[in-house]
């Protein structure tokens, strides 16, 4: 019996010895895992290096050293970017999920597409020039009589239009009617007679014609041999009166313009192309017009000249459309909206034109790699359509693009800094810099109280709180509007709470704001 007791004893004794050891080595290997992994982190982890010091309002000021700026706020540290994975490449940027969904980021991928574009232009209805027809007597004279008497009526060919004294025409009638008796008198007489007397006869009746007298009163005047104190001068053309200038009773002097007659059954269209896209244009190019006093109608026409000048005040050149006229609808003065098909030189690849940041000298793109990571990329542009931008360089077909929020991830992450990497020149040009501490806090908040609201230029006037995020003290500032919509409930007076971003150096914008 005490064998068995002593035996049982002994199997307890161990095995409560080897718990122990089995505890004492599980602690000891977690701790020495804590360590190591305390020390890989630490490995992982080097501090990184500050490359220099910018402003914190975003002028373009630095410092290689610490310092305060006027209103005594700190500048910011500007890293080297390291090893670390969130860090990003210099052309790069990258956005929280959560802001990426803020702000309302929306990507098209480039396609290989067909541009077709309508070149758009606002012009006006002219008369058709080889139309217009001028009423000028050429000899000097008195009007008499007007047959056609306001400007806008219509006239037809040969219709009269007024009647004329004229010492010399008169005086050129009597000339031809003595001429012809002294023709019939001299019938019997000899040949050099009769010759001489004919050439002053073809002389005179010459002289009328020259006076664009019609062959029907120069017939008239021959059979009968009576002279008229008045001559009726008719419409050469049909069409309608655009000036008149004859007045009953008026001299006029030779060559003096008394009616202007333009047949109007076809006009032009003189619209002006902007220069951009006056290389698209080519005569025999069909037109459609439309024009604000016929919703819905259109008109067909033809490009027939582009002309050799332009317009340096508007950066346009003028371009003819002829049109036919049916029912004299267009007139003269009116406005008219032209388009012109330009057609496409096949498949290009395009992304939309809202894809494409545009600073003057260059054009820019943000290409999404995924994650919240943002690809800047200078790109070369081509042919345009309303919609989308053929590119030349800088984007392969299928790449996801931002089209929506482009501008707000500028400001949002302070892409300025990203785009160095493109070659602009910086405080340490042999070097890639990140923002550090401002690319990750570029959204800040605050609360403050509404010192005054500009709804017409959409800005607030803001005393805030200090903002721990950008070391700024307690002050009053202006702020812009993202959407004026944010301002219209606000008052002065009014404590709110409000987050902004940095859109561009030195221009702070409230993106929401809250009561």
């Amino acid at each position: 019996m005490k064998t068995g007791t002593g035996w049982m004893i002994g199997v307890v004794l161990v095995a409560l010895a080897g718990a122990g050891g089995y505890y004492a080595g599980t602690r000891g290997h977690a701790v020495s895992a804590s360590a190591l992994s305390g020390a890989g982190d630490t490995a992982a982890k080097p501090e990184k290096k500050i490359l220099y010091y910018r402003n914190p309002m975003g002028l373009p000021d630095t410092s290689p050293t610490p310092k305060k700026d006027s209103m005594g706020m700190d500048y910011i540290a500007v890293y080297a970017a390291g090893a670390d994975e969130d860090e990003v490449p210099a052309n790069q940027v990258k956005i929280s999920t959560d802001k990426v969904q803020k702000l309302g980021v929306r990507t098209e991928a480039a396609q290989l597409r067909s541009l077709e574009k309508q070149v758009r232009a606002s012009g006006r209805i002219e008369p058709d020039e080889r139309r217009v027809v001028a009423i000028s007597p050429k000899f000097e004279g008195y009007v008499e009589r007007l047959h056609v008497n306001v400007t806008g009526q219509a006239v037809g060919k040969g219709q009269p239009l007024f009647e004329v004294y004229s010492p010399e025409l008169v005086s050129a009638q009597r000339e031809y009617a003595i001429a012809l008796q002294g023709v019939a008198s001299l019938k019997d007489a000899g040949s050099q007679a009769q010759t001489g007397m004919q050439q002053l006869a073809d002389a005179s009746l010459l002289r009328l014609r020259n006076w664009d007298i019609s062959d029907a009163q120069i017939k008239a005047l021959s059979e009968t041999g009576a002279t008229t104190r008045t001559l009726t001068l008719r419409s050469p053309v049909s069409g309608i009166v655009m000036d008149k200038k004859a007045l009953q009773g008026m001299r006029f002097m030779p060559g003096e313009a008394l009616y202007q007659i333009a047949d109007l059954s076809s006009v032009w269209v003189i619209a002006d192309v902007f220069e951009q896209d006056i290389g698209l244009v080519k005569t025999g190019t069909q037109a459609t017009v439309s024009i604000n006093a016929y919703p819905g109608k259109n008109f067909t026409g033809r490009v027939t000249y582009v002309y050799p000048t332009l317009t340096a005040e508007t950066r346009t050149v003028p371009v003819r459309v002829e049109l036919a006229n049916p029912g004299g609808l267009l007139k003269p003065g009116m406005f008219a909206q032209v388009e012109l098909p330009v057609g496409a030189k096949g498949q290009v690849i395009t992304v939309p034109l809202s894809a494409v940041i545009d600073s003057g000298t260059r054009q820019i793109v943000l290409v999404d790699q995924g994650n919240g990571r943002f690809e800047s990329r200078e790109v070369k542009l081509g042919a345009r359509s309303d919609t989308y931008v053929e590119v030349l360089d800088g984007v392969n077909s299928g790449e996801p693009v931002v089209v929506a929020a482009n501008f707000l991830i500028d400001a949002e992450s302070n892409l300025q800094a990203a785009l160095g990497g493109l070659g602009s020149a910086g405080p340490a040009a042999d070097s890639t810099p990140a923002t550090g501490s401002a690319a990750k806090a570029v959204g800040h908040k605050a609360t403050g109280t509404v010192e005054d609201v500009d709804l017409k230029d959409g800005s607030v006037s803001m005393s805030h709180a200090p903002v721990p995020s950008l070391n700024w003290p307690a002050m009053t500032m202006e702020f812009k509007a993202a959407n004026p919509a944010l301002l219209q409930a606000l008052k002065p007076g009014a404590k709110v709470d409000f987050e902004f971003v940095e859109r561009a150096p030195g221009e702070w914008v409230i993106t929401n704001i809250k009561k």
